[in-house]
C-alpha cells in the first residue's frame, strides 16, 4: 500500500457530532483506509458507541482510546532546532523513498524517548505512532532492516541531526584501506 500521508494533527472536537473535547475527556481515533492512504476520525465516547453498534459502519484500520489534553502553546525558540523530530517531520513531508530507513530509525529513537507511543497495526509492515501531547498521528513504513544496515543508517542519521547531507567520508583515503571506524557485524559483541 502507498502511503501518501502527513502528520495529521488531533481533532479538537467529535468529528460526528462536532463536540469540541474537554480536558481529561476520553475520546477514541480511527485510522481508515482511503484510497492509497489514511483517514484519520477522532470521536468523542457517545459518537464511538454509536457507531459500535451499526453493523454498517466501517471497520478501521487501527483504532485506540486517549485522553484528551489541549495542546500547550509551544515557547518561543530563540534559535531554530534541528533534531530528531523535526528531521522526521521533514523527511515525512518530503514522501522522498531514499528516506525509508532513516524515517524508520528516527521513529524508533523517538519512541524509546517515549516523544512518540506506538499504536495498534494489523499491517506488520506498517507502524503507526501517537505523537505524546500533541496527538498527532505517524505513519512510517517497516523497512525490515537487518543488522548489516545499521550502521550505514545510524551514519545517516547522524550526518543529518549534525547538519550535513551525507555522511563524512575521509578525504584521501587508499581504495584498500578499511575505514578505521567502522567494524563488521560479526566483530561487533
Amino acid at each position: 500500500m502507498q502511503q501518501d500521508w502527513n502528520i495529521k494533527a488531533r481533532a479538537e472536537a467529535c468529528d460526528a457530532t462536532g463536540h469540541p473535547f474537554t480536558e481529561g475527556e476520553i475520546f477514541h481515533t480511527a485510522l481508515f483506509v482511503d484510497g492509497d492512504g489514511f483517514r484519520r476520525s477522532d470521536l468523542c465516547e457517545e459518537a464511538w458507541k454509536a457507531r459500535s453498534l451499526d453493523p454498517g459502519a466501517e471497520l478501521p484500520f487501527s483504532a485506540w482510546r486517549s485522553k484528551f489534553e489541549p495542546p500547550a502553546p509551544p515557547p518561543p525558540e530563540p534559535l531554530p532546532r534541528d533534531d530528531a523530530e523535526g528531521m522526521l517531520r521533514r523527511l515525512i513531508e518530503s514522501n522522498d523513498p531514499a528516506h525509508t530507513n532513516t524515517r524508520y530509525l528516527l521513529a524508533v529513537m523517538l519512541e524509546r524517548k517515549r516523544v512518540l507511543r506506538p499504536q495498534p497495526s494489523p499491517d506488520k509492515s506498517t507502524l503507526i505512532y501517537e505523537r505524546a501531547g500533541t496527538g498527532e498521528t505517524f505513519i512510517i513504513t517497516d523497512p525490515n532492516l537487518s543488522l548489516s544496515d545499521l550502521v550505514a543508517v545510524q551514519e545517516e542519521v547522524s550526518a543529518l541531526l549534525s547538519g550535513l547531507s551525507a555522511p563524512a567520508t575521509a578525504p584521501h583515503q587508499e581504495a584498500s584501506a578499511e575505514p578505521a571506524s567502522l567494524s563488521s557485524p560479526t566483530e561487533a559483541v
